[in-house]
């Protein structure tokens, strides 16, 4: 069963959420502040980190910030008790992958978990599919229907990691370290250029889909079902 790591240090939320994620199986570690939790991270096995933005040592935009550095993939559930719309864009730029504000209901944050681990076993996964586009990151083939569509390297990867994770906002600088990596010298205009190549040869051909711009944010995939 996969590990959570709950990253809090108030000890009743991490006893109520450790409560819930048991009885659902998963295997737990615990860290009472961000220090402690990225030890945890770079010398145990973790599948995914639930973690607070309020802690000692580390906060949780500088747990966020480290584990990103090293692991693009690794799932990040961020829970705090602040609501401000202004948190929300500061965590997602900074990577974590779904937002939940305390107090909260346990019954959605395992259901939220469930649903970040099997977007990380997608990802992981060498072809995905969402409508009749099929992607094989082992060829590096696309095809639409059955046929075959030629897409360059990086609208590929970048097909690839939106349809991979439909619906989750990226930030143009989450996918410029992505799919370009941390020493590209370029902006967000890069990815602008590549979405909007995409968007002209996956518009209105049954995909299933469309890319969809995210005010303030940056780009989500939208299956159309």
């Amino acid at each position: 069963m996969a590990t959570i790591l709950i990253a809090d240090d108030d000890d009743n939320i991490r006893k109520l959420m450790s409560l819930y994620l048991r009885k659902e199986g998963f295997d737990l570690e615990e860290a009472g502040d961000g220090t402690k939790a990225m030890s945890i991270i770079e010398n145990s096995h973790v599948d995914l980190v639930i973690l607070d933005i309020m802690m000692p040592g580390l906060n949780g935009w500088e747990l966020c910030r480290e584990i990103r550095r090293t692991d693009a993939n690794l799932p990040l559930l961020m829970v705090t008790a602040k609501a401000e719309s202004a948190h929300k864009v500061k965590g997602f730029q900074l990577g974590t992958d779904d937002y939940l504000t305390k107090p909260f209901d346990p019954v959605e944050l395992v259901m939220r978990v469930k649903a970040l681990l099997k977007r990380s076993l997608v990802v992981t996964s060498q072809s995905v599919q969402l409508g009749n586009v099929v992607l094989n990151r082992r060829t590096f083939q696309v095809t639409r229907g059955g046929m075959p569509v030629t897409l360059p390297l990086k609208e590929f990867d970048l097909l690839f990691l939106l349809v991979s994770h439909p619906r989750q906002i990226f930030t143009r600088e989450q996918l410029i370290q992505q799919i370009w990596g941390l020493n590209y010298e370029g902006d967000g205009r890069t990815v602008d250029v590549h979405v909007s190549r995409l968007r002209e040869k996956f518009s209105g051909n049954g995909e299933g889909f469309h890319i969809e711009t995210a005010r303030g944010l940056g780009y989500r995939l939208i299956p159309e079902s």
